[in-house]
């Protein structure tokens, strides 16, 4: 889940509108992207990129490790399982309203291949002063700069917000880790988690939540593992930041209801 530079990505849906602007941002910060998938323009080349009449073929030419899918929801699904079926190794799904049955087949080929995925509705993932995949502004200085410090999101806003942050205060970022704002997520909190403890450059965690009670959970997960494995996680700092959505409980305004 963090992305090197010498990673090779597919972008499904380039010659969109959203697709080129942010290929281009992605070529522009370092980011290696080999390929494009487009059945009605195979063969043509797309941002410098050459494009493919199916992610089978496109995968089969650039030996691409990661793809990220600029693609409608009605469409996400075939072009999800056509991806995983060719055994990508990540899967960037940055659509968001797709619907529940879809998400549900998406997550079941994953698992059948073996392919983690991000999202959906995911902003993507940052490596500063590297590379980035999805729809994340890494490319402004004055949000996102090296640093050690993991950020997990579920919201790209938030994300954003606390980055900004982080690179004001003088930390900066080891890696950026947008797991999505849907209901079914192939990736966890726990799962990012995880995958930051055994970064050597993060230092410490900030996770942004939506919700007390995700992040409880993959806290007490991951210290539970870490107890059995002797990770280094309960010797580092973690942090949260907590999107304000007005009161709770029963002091909440009865009119909010």
């Amino acid at each position: 889940m963090i992305v090197r530079k010498s990673d090779k990505v597919i972008v499904l849906g380039i010659t969109g509108r959203q697709g080129t602007f942010w290929t281009e941002k992605m070529l522009a910060y370092g980011t290696r992207v080999v390929a494009g998938v487009n059945p009605k323009r195979a063969g043509e080349r797309h941002c410098n990129v050459p494009i493919f009449a199916s992610t089978a073929e496109a995968v089969g030419e650039s030996g691409a490790d990661i793809a990220v899918m600029f693609i409608p929801p009605a469409a996400a699904r075939a072009a999800a399982v056509s991806a995983i079926e060719t055994g990508i190794k990540l899967l960037v799904v940055l659509t968001e309203h797709i619907p529940a049955q879809d998400v549900m087949a998406m997550h079941a080929a994953a698992a059948r291949h073996g392919t983690r995925i991000v999202g959906p509705n995911t902003a993507g993932l940052v490596t500063p002063g590297e590379c980035f995949v999805g729809i994340m502004p890494a490319f402004v200085p004055s949000v996102f700069r090296p640093g050690h410090v993991g950020v997990i999101s579920r919201s790209g806003s938030l994300g954003t917000l606390v980055c900004l942050k982080l690179t004001q205060s003088g930390l900066g970022q080891s890696a950026f880790i947008g797991i999505g704002g849907d209901p079914m997520l192939g990736t966890t909190t726990r799962d990012a988690l995880a995958v930051l403890d055994r970064d050597l450059a993060t230092g410490a965690v900030v996770n942004c939540r939506r919700d007390r009670r995700h992040y409880g959970r993959g806290r007490r997960a991951i210290r539970q593992d870490n107890a059995q494995a002797g990770s280094s996680l309960d010797r580092r700092r973690c942090f949260a930041a907590r999107q304000e959505d007005g009161p709770r409980g029963r002091h909440r305004d009865r009119k909010s209801r």
